[in-house]
């Protein structure tokens, strides 16, 4: 058993008392998708992640959010097609405004307040992401979703959420995923693959851990932001990391 999975979980935070006050919540395009559903972006599923974020703002958590486009298009994926990288990387950044639109709808049905920002100016549908601006949405107790990645070509939404992350003070990045954690190996195809309940950044990066890029990595390791990886169509598991609860994989400096 590595190192990393022998060291004690945090302890628990206080009965009733969110562990986290300020939280970036790391969403894949691909979260939206049910199944092998031909659907891009399925209602339901939108529904269901609306009301976990629902249930842990009405905690007084300040929640900003950043969201992948994989389930409509990928960048690299359109690169190693044939495609120019650089074209195929804003047509995903285009993808994500997409599926941020999509959550800020579902969201407001909920009666929350949401402001959807973007890296790329769309005027019409979006804020440009100010920092400043997006700190202050928090304090009022608006939902942010950062759209767009960082506005740059060969940046991955991952280091999008590392990014703003840092830039707004974020106490933790909670990485969901349809797995409950990291693996030693992918569980899906190797059965003898090992949970991590806790790894270092520096072995995240030593033994490319596939959960985040490098780049994503690197940045939370330099801010000193932990991420947390863990399964996000379990039920109330958004509302359980908040509070402290050892779910999925912590990744921190130890």
């Amino acid at each position: 058993m590595p190192e990393s999975q022998s060291v004690a979980e945090p302890p628990p935070a206080i009965s009733g008392t969110p562990r986290y006050k300020r939280i970036v919540l790391k969403l894949s395009g691909e979260a939206l998708r049910e199944g092998s559903s031909k659907d891009t972006i399925a209602p339901q599923i939108v529904n269901q992640i609306a009301l976990q974020i629902k249930e842990v703002h009405a905690m007084g958590v300040e929640i900003a959010i950043v969201i992948g486009g994989g389930n409509i298009w990928r960048g690299l994926t359109a690169s190693h097609r044939g495609m120019e990288r650089t074209t195929a990387d804003y047509m995903g950044m285009l993808a994500t405004v997409i599926n941020g639109l999509a959550l800020q709808s579902q969201l407001e049905t909920h009666g929350l307040a949401v402001r959807v920002q973007t890296a790329i100016p769309i005027q019409s549908v979006a804020e440009p992401f100010i920092r400043r601006r997006a700190m202050r949405h928090l304090e009022l107790g608006r939902i942010v979703i950062f759209v767009a990645g960082t506005g740059s070509p060969f940046f991955s939404t991952d280091t999008t959420a590392a990014l703003r992350a840092s830039e707004i003070g974020a106490e933790v990045i909670l990485k969901a995923t349809k797995v409950d954690g990291i693996y030693t190996a992918d569980p899906f195809k190797d059965p003898t693959a090992t949970k991590y309940d806790r790894v270092s950044y520096t072995e995240a990066l030593a033994k490319r851990l596939q959960v985040m890029d490098s780049t994503a990595f690197s940045l939370c390791m330099d801010n000193k932001v932990p991420i947390i990886v863990f399964d996000l169509m379990a039920q109330d598991n958004i509302r359980r990391v908040v509070m402290g609860e050892p779910v999925g994989t912590l990744v921190s400096d130890i």
